[in-house]
């Protein structure tokens, strides 16, 4: 039976995102509101996955925070999570003031067009100045309290436990201002704010915003539907239902559901978001296979790879053997993102000369395959780059500078353009000065002929490489 719309809600518990530069405090925060210890167990201090978790104030009133990841490789978990949200808490450190990072959670909360409250963080720290971060607002155009606007600034301290009640009191009354409701016999409306894979199938974690999500009704997300087998809280204890304002998470879907999808009792059309940035990434580059514990990990991955790499398959959970054999078939490397990686699967990949890579911090994975993206061929003989052009005969001599190993007349030489392959060609004459010379070497400068006479720039590398039989 389909529930009926309801036109007047009821006060629920507010759902707030909270955002902001990494390392800026805000999960510690959250860790002193709940009195729990998230902080210390985050690989590296930071918070690499969507989490929610709901609180009670002294008031007895409930407030659901989504604490969402502060790396800037989180951007769209970042964006998603501030659009899920009634209220949004920017958080700022004192003794640090306006980042990037800051500007771009202000961004993503203006086009959620939700209000904001902003915390100064570690205010127990010598150098904190809650002035810093109202004139860095300010200059990004923040309208506070007293100057026109209605947005308030509450000086905190996680240490020690100052100006906490103050948020949480002043989060209930922007709530009860902006009329914040759900209806528990409306319409279901929830989103899901991350995915992950348990032993009894895909997980899918969500916020309800309207309705009530039961155990055994049938639920409809991105052109999917499923039965709900099972309701998990926030501490992994069942649940029967999940009324509005609540997080749960859902055992039920046959297949992982985008971060960001709306969840439902009527079905809807599959979202087609991101395909298109899929199918746009350019087939050329350092191949790798990507996997990782959850469906925002992943996406936080795949959406800040550089030009230089190239996806050939991806997915959430551990590394299997068939991807080792699609690894080997591709010349990919494996990237393993908080994942394990089985015994099998390591001696497979041993015995197929497939190299598998294993992170726990995402920045380290972009550091590596940067490294992994300008390493060397294995027949690399030299390097140099191109300091000028200049016409001789009707055609084009680089003038260039060793830089490491040699260049000679009798190697392969690959033209590149900021680590891309442009094109391959052979030394018809290598100058060094006036003099044809067979071998350059670091340090020395010289010109040559390219043939055939690749459209080369200023900036550009040649790389010598060893001929093989087939290219002679």
């Amino acid at each position: 039976m389909k529930k009926k719309g309801s036109s007047a809600g009821k006060l629920r518990p507010p759902i707030v995102s909270v955002v902001g530069h990494v390392d800026h405090g805000k999960t510690t925060l959250l860790d002193a509101i709940r009195k729990t210890d998230v902080a210390s167990r985050e690989v590296g201090g930071i918070t690499q996955s969507i989490g929610a978790s709901v609180v009670e104030t002294k008031n007895k009133k409930k407030i659901t925070f989504i604490d969402t990841p502060g790396h800037a490789a989180f951007s769209k978990m970042r964006s998603r999570g501030a659009k899920v949200a009634d209220i949004a808490v920017l958080v700022v450190a004192a003794d640090d003031g306006v980042k990037p990072q800051t500007r771009e959670a202000l961004k993503y909360i203006r086009e959620a067009d939700i209000p904001f409250i902003v915390a100064a963080t570690k205010m127990d720290l010598s150098s904190a100045s809650a002035l810093k971060v109202r004139k860095g607002l300010e200059d990004e155009k923040v309208s506070f309290e007293k100057k026109g606007g209605d947005v308030v600034l509450i000086e905190v301290s996680a240490k020690k436990g100052k100006g906490l009640n103050e948020l949480l009191e002043m989060i209930n009354l922007v709530a009860e201002v902006s009329g914040v409701t759900g209806d528990p016999d409306g319409k279901l409306e929830a989103v899901v704010i991350e995915t992950d894979k348990d032993k009894g199938g895909p997980l899918a974690s969500v916020v309800v915003r309207n309705g009530t999500l039961k155990v055994a009704e049938t639920i409809f997300a991105d052109g999917l539907s499923c039965k709900v087998k099972s309701l998990f809280g926030t501490e992994g204890e069942k649940i029967d239902k999940a009324l509005p304002g609540e997080p749960a998470q859902i055992l039920g879907f046959a297949q992982l559901l985008p971060v960001g999808s709306l969840v439902s009792d009527e079905p809807r059309e599959r979202a087609a978001e991101g395909k298109e940035e899929e199918s746009e990434r350019k087939p050329e580059g350092f191949p790798v296979i990507v996997k990782a514990k959850t469906t925002g990990s992943l996406e936080a991955v795949l959406s800040n790879l550089g030009e230089s790499v190239s996806v050939v398959g991806s997915g959430v959970g551990e590394v299997s053997l068939s991807e080792v054999f699609l690894a080997k078939s591709a010349g990919a490397t494996v990237i393993a993102y908080g994942v394990s990686v089985s015994k099998n699967v390591a001696k497979l990949a041993q015995s197929e000369g497939v190299k598998i890579e294993s992170f726990e911090l995402i920045y380290e994975i972009f550091e590596r395959l940067e490294e992994l993206a300008n390493q060397e061929p294995e027949d690399f003989l030299g390097r140099a780059e191109i300091l000028a052009s200049f016409p001789y005969n009707n055609k084009k001599v680089a003038g260039c500078i060793v830089l490491a190993g040699r260049i000679s007349k009798n190697d392969k030489l690959i033209l590149k353009r900021e680590g891309e392959e442009l094109g391959f060609a052979r030394v018809a004459s290598l100058k060094k000065q006036k003099d044809e010379v067979n071998t350059v070497k670091e340090g020395e400068e010289f010109g040559v002929i390219l043939s055939p006479q690749l459209d080369f720039e200023i900036g550009d590398v040649l790389v010598s490489v060893k001929k093989k039989a087939r290219d002679n």
